[in-house]
């Protein structure tokens, strides 16, 4: 990957949804349990990517405390769903084979999700190459008068509501 110079920062227009999907690794002697889950994963992803009216825009696969987390970007909350359903889709076969293989341990092996419908979302990549929001919608330099979160945002932070501030 080639680095991007500069700051830049995100755009798009229309639905976003963004969606977490991880695996939690309770019982690491057990490979036996988790490799698959964690092998389940590529070919959704290969299915997903190649067709491009399924709605998923990217994604970026992280490490967090206890496994791989897979931050998908989707261009509607309806497309997401009816992959989740799809019968003739990869993941209805994975989510069955998950839950035989979860019958057979239980707790050696976790799964868990969150789906966010996103209002504004507000971004920033400095000298890094594109990826996450950016490389899932489109990568701009950040405009003038954009050098702060709020700015970017469209929003300056209400009183009384705190949050995290860029630094």
């Amino acid at each position: 990957m080639s680095v991007t110079p500069g700051r830049r920062t995100h755009e798009h227009e229309g639905e976003l949804v963004v969606f977490l999907i991880g695996m939690t690794v309770n019982r690491l002697w057990r490979p036996d349990l988790w490799i698959p889950v964690f092998r389940a994963m590529p070919p959704m992803l290969t299915e997903l990517s190649t067709d491009p009216e399924s709605g998923l825009m990217g994604y970026r696969l992280t490490v967090g405390r206890g496994g791989p987390v897979l931050v998908q970007y989707w261009s509607s909350i309806d497309k997401l769903y009816h992959y989740a359903s799809d019968r003739t889709a990869a993941h209805r076969p994975a989510w069955a084979e998950f839950n035989r293989r979860a019958r057979q341990a239980p707790g050696a092996v976790g799964i868990w999700h969150e789906t966010f419908v996103v209002d504004r979302a507000e971004s920033m990549y400095v000298d890094t190459p594109v990826g996450g929001l950016a490389g899932a919608t489109r990568s701009v330099p950040v405009r003038r008068g954009a050098d702060r979160a709020k700015d970017r945002l469209g929003q300056t932070p209400r009183s009384g509501r705190g949050g995290a501030q860029e630094r």
